[in-house]
């Protein structure tokens, strides 16, 4: 007898006979045989499934609700939603965020009489009426609840201490060396009602690549799973496509890109002291005692575009933000060739620093301040300057009474993207 790939082999045969679509979701990840006895039974990193030892052991209908447990992980895109939050909210707890996503996922797949779940498995409303002490059905918690929400909901240890703005994303950023909180009443239900189920996701930050791979691959999923789910239709593995289907979300650099190609890219206008080239062209066909009409050229409208980048020091934004804020906007004017003014103030204007195309070098700036904002100094400070774009980097916490003459983008934090810009287009960064 031939062996089989990957222990999980047989699993995804019998997915793929009940469920030929959704279940055909486990052919576009990865299968890898773990020979280590302590490893889980089956767990994911978001791209490959790992199989323990223990995992051959298992009688097929429990192989295949593991396998399918794990696809839905990897299709809901959760090891990698892990990793967005903790950058959008600090520290999270892997252990509470992992029972969340297993409670969405055995929710969805609960009722597949030709699979099986783990004993005892947590579902949804189990969890809802356990933590929260709401009753509700399996499919209306579906609809309502993502996991991200239910996280959020779940997790009700109480705040570090914190001293300063910056201080406390420095703090978010030290992920597991941080003191652990107390649970409060319902991350501990959450957590005594998961006691019995096993990690399985294993997120890796080093696989998570640049953000626009992350949203084509988010992008991905959901396509598969939308056109999966519906192939399947009543065999489907999701009972419902709910609330926790992946949201697709274009990253603040290719957004950023777009706006500064459209507004620094070199323009083209009329010259009417030169010709035009087709004119060149056609009077040289013509007869000698013919004058064609005029034909105007073009010129370039300016020679070196200029970006006038705004810094509110005393806004929060984490240093690992501003790393990546910098070189993007390094690598935008290098590839435009445009000139780059920086504008660092708060209530006033405290440097103005200027830099040729390509060779700003933000990271050696020093980002120093504190207090309130106001953004009217620094704005009229970049129009002096003709811009032809105006970056302001803050948390929109100031009024704003002044108003360039070109387009103005307000690139925040992702906690501040809903707030009111006075004008100009609202860039939310994460």
């Amino acid at each position: 007898m031939a062996e089989l790939r990957h222990r999980g082999t047989r699993a995804i045969q019998h997915l793929v006979e009940f469920a030929p679509a959704t279940g055909g979701l486990a052919l576009w990840v990865h299968h890898r045989d773990l020979d280590d006895p302590a490893a889980p039974v089956v767990a994911t990193d978001g791209h490959t499934l790992f199989y323990g030892p223990a995992f051959a052991g298992l009688p097929l209908p429990r192989q295949a609700g593991l396998v399918a447990h794990q696809v839905l992980h990897i299709a809901l895109r959760h090891p990698a939603r892990y990793l967005d939050l903790q950058g959008l909210v600090g520290p999270v707890d892997l252990q509470l965020f992992n029972i969340c996503a297993d409670a969405i996922v055995n929710s969805s797949m609960a009722e597949l009489d030709w699979l099986q779940l783990p004993p005892g498995a947590i579902t949804l409303p189990r969890l809802l009426l356990a933590t929260l002490d709401q009753t509700t059905t399996a499919e209306a918690a579906l609809l309502a609840w993502d996991v991200e929400a239910l996280y959020r909901a779940v997790d009700d240890r109480p705040p570090r201490d914190r001293s300063g703005k910056q201080s406390d994303k420095r703090a978010g950023q030290q992920g597991s060396s941080a003191q652990p909180r107390p649970d409060g009443q319902r991350a501990a239900k959450a957590r005594a009602l998961g006691a019995e189920q096993a990690r399985d996701l294993l997120p890796d930050p080093a696989s998570a690549g640049p953000p626009e791979a992350a949203a084509e691959a988010t992008r991905e999923w959901r396509e598969r799973l939308l056109r999966a789910h519906a192939g399947d239709g009543v065999f489907s593995l999701l009972r419902t496509l709910g609330a926790d289907l992946p949201a697709v979300r274009t990253p603040w650099e290719q957004v950023l890109r777009t706006q500064a190609a459209r507004a620094l890219a070199p323009q083209r206008a009329l010259s009417w002291s030169r010709p035009a080239r087709s004119y060149i062209a056609r009077q040289g066909r013509s007869s000698p005692t013919r004058r064609l009409p005029w034909e105007p050229g073009f010129s370039g409208s300016r020679q070196v575009p200029r970006l006038v980048l705004v810094v509110d020091v005393s806004g929060s934004i984490a240093d690992d933000l501003l790393d990546r804020f910098a070189r993007e906007v390094e690598a935008l004017t290098r590839r435009l060739g445009a000139g780059l003014v920086l504008v660092v103030g708060d209530e006033r204007v405290q440097s103005v620093s200027r830099f040729e195309p390509g060779r700003s070098d933000l990271r050696d700036v020093r980002f120093t301040g504190g207090g309130g904002t106001d953004f009217t100094p620094l704005l009229e400070e970049a129009s002096r300057h003709a811009p032809d774009l105006v970056v302001v980097l803050t948390d929109l916490q100031g009024p704003a009474l002044h108003r360039p003459a070109c387009p103005v983008v307000w690139a925040v934090p992702e906690a501040f993207e809903r707030s009111d810009a006075p004008f100009g287009r609202v860039l939310g960064l994460r």
